[in-house]
């Protein structure tokens, strides 16, 4: 796999390449140092996506609860 830009990826891109990287471990016959290259970077994908959603929920507590005005949730 080729070396990835983890702030550049949306949600849905990291668990798509999170999704393929589950999909290689499942099938086996990958050699080990391969595995736990793997391996690290979907637990990084995993931190990621974890990271993204809890964002999208603080903005969604955030619009229904009116904590801030609207202009000032847009970053």
């Amino acid at each position: 796999m080729t070396k990835l830009n983890y702030d550049e990826l949306s949600f849905e891109e990291a668990m798509e390449k999170l999704e393929e990287i589950v999909k290689k471990l499942e099938e086996g016959g990958v050699p080990l140092e391969q595995a736990i290259d793997y391996y690290q970077q979907g637990m990084k994908l995993s931190k990621l996506c974890g990271e993204k959603l809890s964002q999208v929920q603080e903005k969604m507590t955030n619009i229904l609860t009116d904590e801030k005005p609207l202009d000032e949730q847009k970053e």
